[in-house]
């Protein structure tokens, strides 16, 4: 019997998992191939749905459940921190003990670090934690200027900045805080979403004009004192209440294997997202992809999932003495949400032409019913 070791349960580890588990033709009492998931946390959270969850859009209990709720015939959830990852040996170390496979799908997210102490002064919004302390500040804040700061490149759901941005103006507005209450986003981008192509982000930028918020791209942090936000271009400036994307990096465990690449994450091949050893692949936030255009790809979660079912076809393919035929295209949609209860949806494809074939559609409630649709359907999916 085969055995697939996938490492990681979040978006792309789930996906991952679970169309493997599909096709893999185990039953209640037959099981022809085993799935390994390797998983630390013992709840799964939806990560999209944060920033609902910082302006009190969206409750706890609405984007968790338990990681043990994904074990289904042949498929088992092994808790614990991973020690060890050995890719020539298509083997991983938990809790002292070693376990091997014939194929492994590493999909272990970013690692997330404080950076300039940001974690003394304002609120990390990429954990659950974070939003929820987020909220607790904003329902007794009673105005002043509110910052919210994308502390370094890169940094997954490149769109989230924006979200919240838009759903604390919302809520600022429909709580009748004081007219001077500024809302400020700053960031080391030159512009908001340029992976998207300059149209896209133009017209992301004009949303935000529109909501009156405060935007200021190439402002990289340089230091934080008190309530001041200081930057390498000389500017400073004050803020009330602060909200912040934490440092993105590699797991350290992946730093210490051999899977780390020249670019600071994992090197895959851009179509099979294939590693440098056999049989081996890596999906989502820790890989660097590239595009036909030659740009890097942006850590989205729906290319997580593309690239999940991807390897999963192609596994399933081998297992049965086929050919593998599936490769990855960077396409799909998303949704930002724009506050009044409203989302653009926004996707296209990174095509060869030189130019990103990606539009953002102007908000409306259809595309905050299709984002709440996807949360719940991501659940309803998959545990």
């Amino acid at each position: 019997m085969k055995t697939i070791l996938v490492l990681g349960a979040g978006q792309g580890g789930i996906v991952t998992a679970r169309e493997l588990s599909r096709h893999s033709g185990n039953e209640e009492d037959i099981n022809l191939v085993k799935i390994l998931v390797f998983e630390k946390e013992e709840t799964n959270v939806y990560s999209p749905s944060l920033p609902w969850i910082m302006v009190g859009k969206s409750k706890q209990q609405e984007i968790i459940e338990r990681t043990d709720k994904l074990q289904a015939s042949g498929l088992e959830v092994i808790r614990g921190e991973i020690e060890n990852i050995d890719p020539e040996n298509i083997a991983v170390t938990v809790k002292g003990k070693q376990y091997k496979g014939d194929h492994m799908v590493v999909s272990l997210g970013v690692e997330q670090a404080d950076v300039y102490n940001l974690e003394q002064f304002g609120f990390n919004f990429f954990t659950l934690k974070g939003a929820q302390d987020f909220y607790a500040e904003l329902k007794k804040f009673d105005g002043g200027e509110v910052a919210i700061l994308v502390s370094s490149l890169p940094f997954k759901s490149p769109a989230a900045p924006y979200e919240a941005a838009m759903l604390i103006e919302d809520f600022v507005r429909k709580n009748n805080l004081p007219k001077s209450t500024n809302i400020s986003l700053y960031t080391p981008e030159a512009g908001p979403k340029e992976f998207a192509g300059a149209e896209a982000s133009r017209e992301l930028k004009e949303l935000l004009g529109k909501k009156g918020i405060k935007y200021f791209p190439n402002h990289e942090l340089k230091a934080v004192s008190g309530n001041v936000l200081e930057f390498s271009n000389g500017e400073t400036y004050a803020y009330d209440l602060l909200a912040y994307t934490p440092l993105h990096q590699l797991p350290g465990v992946i730093k210490k294997s051999d899977l780390a690449g020249n670019s600071g994450w994992v090197d895959v091949d851009n179509k099979t997202l294939e590693t440098k050893y056999e049989n081996v692949y890596a999906i989502g936030d820790i890989t660097h992809v590239k595009a036909e255009t030659g740009s890097v790809l942006p850590k989205i979660g729906v290319f997580a999932r593309q690239q999940a079912a991807v390897v999963a076809h192609n596994i399933g393919r081998i297992l049965s003495n086929q050919k593998p035929d599936q490769t990855f295209v960077p396409e799909g949609k998303y949704f930002i949400e724009a506050g009044e209860g409203k989302a653009s949806e926004t996707g296209g494809r990174f095509s060869a032409t030189g130019k990103n074939e990606v539009k953002m559609k102007t908000p409306a409630q259809w595309g905050h019913f299709s984002k709440w649709w996807d949360e719940k359907f991501w659940f309803f999916k998959n545990f």
